[in-house]
């Protein structure tokens, strides 16, 4: 599994490309750099990239808990799966994001790539800077967490 570390302010060109910083594509295995799968968060207006290792995973800690029979967990794979795409970069690197999913998190030209374990989360530069927590919020917050 790769561990991204870092967030890095990024552009995405009409087309909808945008670069993976070199820092992320350093930090991932060999077997694992070509191919993403992206889609739309499902807590935060953003996109999570997730190379295929790690969506491989995330798919069986799902089957683990789904029953394809249940209406209500048929109801979360249609929600779960709706707008994801598979991506491959480019020989420049770049990563070709739906405009659907674009627009969905309401990124335009300025964009944040901020690594989270095994994945990338994608933001809108400015709801990136305006959703984090005051220093006094994040210090609770991980009390709360992991001092307990």
């Amino acid at each position: 599994m790769s561990t991204f570390i870092g967030d890095y302010s990024c552009k995405i060109d009409p087309k909808g490309r945008v670069t993976l910083p070199s820092a992320f594509q350093k930090q991932m295995p060999e077997s694992a750099r070509n191919t993403f799968v992206v889609k739309k968060d499902i807590f935060e207006k953003c996109l999570v990239l997730f190379p295929l290792d790690e969506w491989e995973r995330q798919l069986e800690v799902i089957r683990a808990k789904i029953n394809p029979y249940n209406k209500q967990h048929s109801q979360f794979l249609r929600e779960f799966y709706k707008g994801t795409a598979e991506v491959e970069m480019d020989s420049s690197n770049r990563l070709l994001i739906n405009k659907r999913l674009l627009d969905a998190a309401e990124i335009g030209a300025d964009v944040v790539l901020a690594g989270q374990d095994g994945k990338i989360e994608m933001w809108s530069k400015d709801l990136y800077e305006q959703n984090g927590l005051s220093e006094d919020d994040f210090a609770a917050l991980a009390e709360n967490i992991l001092g307990k």
